[in-house]
């Protein structure tokens, strides 16, 4: 009953902890049994008036040493399940993190992010109970009623039967909720990754819906979604309150019963008393395992529906293994080169766009006309495109991920770093980088002077390095991209939303790179391009105009008038601040 062979099989290790794990509340229950057994021979003996001083100590000793045995047996379970649940962990989110290596860059292609990040995160909290809850209390629930029932068969047969029989009304109860709870549980999971799918989407892309005005609209949409999931979760609880209150009245009805049994064997004669007091005080023992398997079976079903979507993931088609390798030619064209995000919409409408080897490109156009579409294609996390793209003379679809990548560096707008230190970060570009090397960028982007005041290297970043800067971001970013010192650069859209300075710095910084690098620069600020050795006007999906910054404005076209309306926008607020 909810045994995933295939999840037993991926985490090998945790099969020893969870046999710990049975082993040691077995010896628990053996404990009790001895407790008991003393305990209630002492009582007999009381009642008949027979007991001595020697009976007294006996018991002492024995009830003594069972309770050390117990509480050594509990810590050690309780250590076997930590220890089962740490396997499993570490085991699926290595096996998770493994997978979307091999997917690589595209993955979001054939799994949303939201849902990789549930599935990882609180799907494995999941399982990690099911290892080391669930299962070493479903073999224990096996094996107490069997140990209990050949113990008491010695004490009085027809007891023993009684409360063995029905034992199996607990299981056969959760097997009837069964069918419906998985089928709830999948809905519950289903609508749990919608709702954090919408909650990503519209968090990622706040800044537009505001621009838009389609914040409203969201809005109503995230609280539909956010109603959809709690209707759902109170089924869910009424499902377990309702489950949890049948199982309470089979386990109770049970050790009523097994106490009736006791009581009125010891009337007939067919049982001493204290065999009695024993039966009735390891009745409730009969159920209290498959008791605790039936509070742990909603945590199993949940953990079952977490699997499904975990197996799901791991599944996923992989791209067969490329073997070639960027050339150290590096030049890159792209010939008819279409992409679509859905099947109806098309997005790049077969651009020809060519970036010779150590030559300044730029590629400019207003919001929504495809540049960072152009950037994505070129990284490798847009794959499903028509056309041509080469590198090199290879095309873009046969290189190995791992030579793109260090052929390839991409500088975004928002350019992650890692909670850590400087010196964590830098080395993420090249893990070889000697320090003088990492001082050297530092004092290329003009960061050295202010990290010498403060840690140096070692200077802690915080959580989304919110103890720097927009400007002092980009440019740590900036200084771990040039320390991985690739042939080409990919600058997309590196210098918006910061002050003028770094800017400024950062762009410095480009065109120095862009004398013995492929440099393509994409950026909505004209002023940044004109020195580009061609620039790629796009809109609509498509490429307008190219050439120099001198001979597209000749054209006055679609370039032209970007930088006659970018001219009049910073020429009014100098105006305004000499006014």
């Amino acid at each position: 009953m909810m045994i995933n062979k295939r999840l037993l099989g991926m985490v090998r290790e945790s099969k020893r902890y969870i046999a710990g794990n049975v082993i040691l509340q077995w010896c628990s229950l053996a404990a009790n049994i001895a407790m008991m057994t003393t305990v209630t021979y002492l009582l007999q003996e009381l009642f008949r008036k027979k007991a001595n001083g020697k009976t007294i100590a006996a018991t002492a000793v024995v009830v003594l040493i069972s309770a050390v045995v117990r509480v050594l047996c509990t810590t050690g379970a309780s250590r076997m399940g930590y220890l089962s649940s740490k396997a499993v962990k570490k085991t699926l989110r290595e096996r998770i993190y493994g997978k979307l290596l091999r997917l690589g860059t595209s993955y979001s292609e054939q799994v949303k992010t939201s849902e990789v990040v549930q599935v990882a995160v609180e799907g494995v909290d999941q399982l990690e109970t099911y290892f080391g809850a669930y299962l070493p209390q479903f073999f224990y629930a096996m094996l107490a009623p069997l140990t209990l029932f050949g113990y008491l068969c010695f004490v009085n047969v027809p007891a023993a039967i009684v409360l063995l029989v029905c034992v199996p009304l607990i299981p056969v109860a959760i097997a009837a909720v069964q069918t419906w709870a998985k089928k709830l549980l999948a809905k519950y999971w289903g609508q749990y990754t919608a709702l954090g799918d919408t909650f990503l989407e519209n968090l990622q892309g706040l800044t537009t819906l505001k621009i838009y005005q389609a914040d409203g609209f969201k809005n109503e949409e995230m609280n539909r979604e956010s109603e959809n999931f709690r209707r759902i979760t109170m089924k869910v609880l009424t499902m377990q309150l309702n489950s949890i209150t049948i199982m309470d009245l089979i386990a109770y009805g049970g050790a009523a019963l097994g106490v009736i049994m006791a009581a009125t064997q010891y009337k007939s004669g067919n049982v001493s008393l204290a065999g009695c007091l024993l039966i009735i005080l390891l009745a409730a023992d009969f159920f209290i395992p498959m008791r605790q398997l039936g509070s742990f079976f909603h945590i199993a079903m949940n953990g079952m529906a977490a699997s499904e979507k975990i197996f799901r993931l791991l599944d996923l088609p992989e791209a067969e293994r490329k073997v070639e390798k960027v050339s150290s030619d590096c030049s890159i064209v792209c010939e008819a080169l279409h992409f679509r995000y859905d099947r109806d919409r098309e997005i790049l409408h077969g651009i020809t766009m060519t970036f010779p080897k150590n030559s300044f490109t730029s590629i400019v156009g207003e919001s929504g006309c495809g540049k960072s579409t152009v950037a994505a294609v070129l990284m490798g996390r847009n794959k499903g495109y028509s056309g041509s793209v080469r590198i090199g003379g290879t095309e873009l679809s046969e290189i190995e991920e791992a030579s793109l990548m260090k052929s390839i560096t991409y500088v975004g707008h928002q350019s992650y770093l890692f909670k850590g230190t400087v010196r964590d970060n830098l080395l993420m570009g090249r893990p070889d980088a000697a320090e003088n090397e990492m001082w050297a960028v530092l004092e290329r982007v003009d960061l050295a002077d202010f990290l010498r005041a403060e840690k140096g290297l070692d200077t802690p970043l915080a959580e989304r390095v919110g103890n720097l800067s927009g400007g002092q971001r980009q440019r740590l970013a900036l200084a771990r991209a040039l320390l991985h010192d690739s042939p080409v650069y990919l600058f997309d859209e590196a210098t918006s939303n910061i002050d003028v300075e770094s800017e400024n710095d950062i762009m410095r910084e480009i065109h120095a790179l862009a004398k013995r690098k492929t440099v393509i620069l994409i950026s909505h600020r004209l002023a940044n391009v004109t020195a580009s050795d061609n620039i790629y006007v796009m809109e609509k999906g498509a490429v307008a105009e190219s050439g120099k910054h001198e001979e597209l404005l000749l054209q006055n076209g679609v370039y032209a008038s970007l930088w006659n309306a970018q001219q009049s926008l910073e020429n009014y607020g100098r105006n305004g601040e000499d006014a």
